[in-house]
């Protein structure tokens, strides 16, 4: 089992940036792909970034690719989104994840707010 916190979520000007961090606790960490996704009000949860259990492997939605950048720390039991240039319209409540076979399981999220 894997237990997630988001943080390093806020408020940010049109074209700044941000670095959302997710603490995972449980002994089987290195074990899982984990995931960004956010959900925009009135809207659905989408994936953004996955990264695969080695940090070998890595994929961007086509609208985040050369301006997010995800990475693991395996040792720490952490995973990071580098968010630049960001824009009003990702304003969202970003969450992370962790999968073997499926999506499993969830933090409870950090909100992002961009304004223009």
């Amino acid at each position: 089992q894997v237990h997630l916190v988001e943080s390093g979520g806020g408020l940010v000007q049109a074209g700044g940036s941000l670095r959302l961090s997710c603490a995972a606790a449980g002994p089987t960490f290195r074990q899982y792909t984990m995931g960004w996704f956010r959900q925009a009000p009135g809207k659905e949860r989408e994936i953004v970034s996955h990264i695969g259990w080695s940090a070998g492997s890595t994929w961007y939605a086509n609208s985040v690719k050369d301006r997010f950048t995800i990475s693991r720390d395996n040792a720490k039991n952490m995973v990071y989104l580098q968010m630049n240039n960001l824009k009003p319209d990702e304003t969202a409540v970003y969450f992370c994840a962790a999968a073997k076979k499926a999506w499993e399981y969830w933090g409870p999220g950090t909100q992002v707010t961009v304004s223009s």
